[in-house]
C-alpha cells in the first residue's frame, strides 16, 4: 500500500512536552549514563549498583550518581533490597523514547483522529464476500512489489473471511471499481486483548497516489474507535515511507524495529511495529 499524498505538518509541539523530552535528552548527554542505561535494559530483572560497576569498569559512587539521575526522569527504577539496590528500567522509556524522537523530528502530531482533506472520488464501504477475488488480486500485487507484504501469495479467499474481524473490514471504490481495502484482525483469542486488532491497508498500484490510503484507514481508525476496539497495531517494512506517513498521519506511533526479523525470498527484513491507541485508553507521551 502506497500514497504519494504528503502528510499534514503536525502541530507546534507542546511547551510541556518539550520541557519533559529536553529533560529526557540532558539526562541522556553523558555518555555514561547513555552506557549505564543500555547496560540495564539489556539484563533481564534486576541488576545491583555493584553488577553495573563491574560490567563498567566504574566505581560504585559514579555508577550511584548517574543512576540517581536516570531515575529523576523515569528512564530507572531503584528499589532498596537490604543494605543493596536493585536497578530496573522503566518499562515505559522502551517505547517513550521512541515516541519523543518522532514527535521531535515532526513524524508524529499530536494523537490526530485521522487524515483529513479525503478524496471526494472514493468512496468507502463495508467489504463483502464477492469483493474477495479483488482483495485477493490486490493483496498478491503487494506481495508482488516486496515491500508491501511478506507474503509469497495471496490467502484464499477462505482463510481471509475467517481471518478477520466481521465489522473491520473495508473496500475502497472509484466510479464503482474496487481500488483498495483495508481490514482488522484479533491478535489473541484471549478476552484480555478483545480490544487488540492487527490492521492492514492496501492500495492497488493503478489506483495509487489519489488519496485512496487515506479514505481508507479514515474509515478503520474511527470505526476501530466507534465498535470497540482500543488498541490498532500494524507492522510495515521500513522502505514503505508512504505507508509509515499514512499510518503516522492517522494517530499511529512507532513502537520501535525489529532487526532482521522477517526472511522473504531468502533475505532478512527489519520491519516497524506501530500502535494506534483509541483516546480514552491515554497512550504513552510524556506522562509515561
Amino acid at each position: 500500500m502506497t500514497t504519494t499524498t504528503p502528510a499534514a505538518p503536525p502541530a507546534a509541539l507542546p511547551v510541556a512536552d518539550a520541557e519533559t523530552y529536553a529533560g529526557w535528552f540532558a539526562c541522556l548527554a553523558e555518555p555514561t549514563r547513555v552506557r549505564l542505561l543500555h547496560t540495564v535494559a539489556s539484563r533481564p530483572g534486576t541488576t545491583s549498583v555493584g553488577e553495573l560497576a563491574a560490567a563498567l569498569g566504574i566505581g560504585q559512587p559514579t555508577v550511584s550518581h548517574h543512576l540517581r539521575k536516570l531515575a529523576e526522569v523515569g528512564f530507572v527504577t531503584l528499589t532498596k533490597d537490604g543494605t543493596s539496590t536493585r536497578v530496573a528500567i522503566n518499562p515505559a522509556c522502551c517505547t517513550g523514547l521512541p515516541h519523543a524522537a518522532d514527535a521531535v523530528m515532526g513524524l508524529l502530531a499530536a494523537r490526530p483522529c485521522c487524515p483529513t482533506d479525503l478524496p471526494e472520488d472514493v468512496a468507502v464501504r463495508a467489504m463483502e464476500p464477492a469483493d474477495l477475488g479483488a482483495v485477493r488480486a490486490m493483496y498478491a500485487e503487494g506481495a508482488a512489489s516486496g515491500d508491501a507484504a511478506f507474503a509469497t501469495e495471496a490467502p484464499g479467499a477462505a482463510e481471509l473471511d475467517a481471518e478477520w474481524l466481521p465489522d473491520h473490514r473495508w473496500v475502497a471504490e472509484i466510479d464503482g471499481e474496487p481500488v483498495g481495502w483495508a481490514a482488522a484482525a484479533p491478535v489473541s483469542a484471549r478476552p484480555a486483548y478483545a480490544g487488540l486488532a492487527e490492521t492492514s491497508v492496501y492500495v492497488a498500484a493503478a489506483s495509487r497516489g489519489r488519496g485512496v490510503g487515506k479514505a481508507l484507514i479514515h474509515r478503520q481508525v474511527t470505526a476501530a474507535d466507534a465498535g470497540g476496539l482500543w488498541t490498532l497495531q500494524t507492522t510495515l517494512a521500513p522502505e514503505n515511507k508512504a505507508a509509515l506517513a499514512l499510518h503516522r498521519m492517522a494517530g499511529f506511533r512507532t513502537l520501535g524495529v525489529r532487526d532482521r526479523v522477517a526472511l522473504h525470498h531468502g533475505r532478512w527484513h527489519d520491519t516497524v511495529l506501530l500502535e494506534r491507541r483509541r483516546a480514552d485508553t491515554g497512550g504513552c507521551g510524556p506522562a509515561c
